[in-house]
């Protein structure tokens, strides 16, 4: 399933909150967009046609959950980046994202541990 910039923008508010109503979707991401309220609706009824949302009714309104992981869909979407822009090349997109990004010294600290773990992985145990 392929999202659209604007339907993560949707997705990442209901994974936030998961269980909630059209109403409060419509709170968390309208201002910061300039959406409308029929905006939200349409893009929260297309995520419900895709499968990416439940929509349960109760009485007059809707609620939604989610109907997938924020993980599957982040590993969907960084696949689909690879593929389209690094050609599915690993190691030049890390390479770009770490040259081209502000790191903290406690992201550095944690870039480096998690390759010293990938490292010692495939070496074996160490002596």
């Amino acid at each position: 399933m392929q999202l659209s910039d604007a339907e993560w923008i949707v997705m990442n508010a209901i994974w936030e909150a998961g269980l909630t109503e059209a109403v409060d979707v419509i709170e968390a991401v309208a201002p910061d967009n300039q959406w409308t309220d029929a905006t939200v609706k349409t893009m929260l009824h297309r995520l419900v046609k895709k499968k990416a949302l439940v929509a349960e009714k109760i009485g007059k309104k809707y609620r939604y959950s989610p109907a997938v992981r924020r993980s599957d869909c982040v590993r969907r979407a960084s696949r689909s980046f690879l593929a389209r822009v690094f050609g599915g090349d690993v190691i030049p997109a890390l390479l770009h994202l770490v040259a081209t990004s502000k790191l903290t010294d406690a992201e550095l600290a944690q870039l480096r541990d998690l390759l010293d773990s990938k490292g010692s992985r495939k070496k074996g145990p160490r002596k």
